[in-house]
């Protein structure tokens, strides 16, 4: 039982095989890929052509949208070449750089989401010291080491799955390479791969989790605190599409790395796949122009 990944790489299932279902998976993955792309640049463009918005939430609110165009242009592109072409392969390098950073900028979000959330409760728990606690050190600090942190994350998760024999196919049932399903082609024990990967997942999307609802249980304290029910609605409003995002990110992020091996339903791991990778780097923009009024009003200008 050689390990033949280096030389055959391996064998993508993809989204379906089922044929007059391709074009139409390759037009909504198009469609979303595309308004992915278009509406994180024109919120990162609007953010660096605003003065107005050289704040620290639009900060980490671009950083948020440049990691969205990363993450989604690392995946969906392969998506939609496979989706229509009869060579479904990729390389053990492609499918190694695939992977090492759809993890690092996937970790890089979680992190970032959590930063979100404390810039929120220091704006609205102690707004006396906001520019003093979230100054532009501080701001550039709590940045670098979300990105820093990921990214040496990943470099030692991919090595690590990477060691393992794949004996037992190369046909990966997914639509790009991602750790779990890996775990199940290789015929040696996984448990150090997956102690590793649930330790990692712990340190990252749980404490990003954690100190997100910490600050959130803050700042709903202080809202509640508002003599005025405009304010409460004014204030709570800006939080609330940060909320909606966090929801939908920590909550498939964790269903898909923290479950046990022994659940593992192919089909249930690509529509969860699915709703990290490509629907809420979409729906980020979207949901931030919404609910925020200085945002729209720089669009409409």
């Amino acid at each position: 039982m050689e390990n033949q990944t280096t030389t055959s790489g391996f064998i993508l299932v993809g989204l379906t095989n089922v044929t007059y279902l391709q074009p139409f998976c390759f037009s909504v993955f198009l469609m979303m890929y595309v308004l992915t792309l278009f509406g994180n640049l024109l919120l990162i463009i609007v953010v660096r052509i605003n003065s107005r918005l050289q704040t620290p939430m639009y900060f980490f609110l671009s950083n948020l949208s440049f990691i969205d165009i990363c993450f989604s242009s690392t995946i969906v592109p392969k998506i939609l070449i496979n989706t229509l072409s009869q060579d479904t392969s990729i390389s053990f390098l492609g499918c190694a750089a695939q992977m090492y950073f759809s993890l690092a900028l996937g970790s890089t979000e979680c992190f970032i989401l959590a930063v979100m959330a404390f810039d929120r409760y220091a704006a609205i728990c102690k707004p006396l010291h906001y520019n003093v606690i979230m100054n532009k050190k501080l701001c550039f600090s709590l940045a670098a080491g979300s990105w820093a942190a990921s990214f040496i994350n990943a470099f030692i998760q991919i090595p690590l799955t990477f060691q393992l024999p794949y004996c037992r196919s190369h046909h990966i049932n997914h639509f790009f390479c991602e750790m779990p399903p890996f775990f199940h082609l290789s015929c040696r024990d996984t448990w150090i791969n997956e102690l590793s990967m649930y330790i990692a997942t712990g340190i990252i999307a749980m404490s990003s989790f954690f100190l997100t609802v910490i600050s959130y249980i803050h700042i709903i304290s202080t809202i509640l605190k508002i003599s005025s029910s405009q304010g409460r609605h004014k204030t709570f409003s800006t939080c609330a599409s940060h909320l909606t995002v966090v929801s939908l990110f920590y909550g498939t992020i964790m269903s898909m790395y923290l479950r046990p091996h022994s659940v593992y339903i192919p089909e249930t791991d690509k529509t969860i796949s699915i709703l990290y990778t490509t629907v809420t780097p979409m729906l980020n923009p979207i949901i931030y122009s919404i609910r925020n009024e200085e945002i729209k009003e720089k669009l409409l200008k």
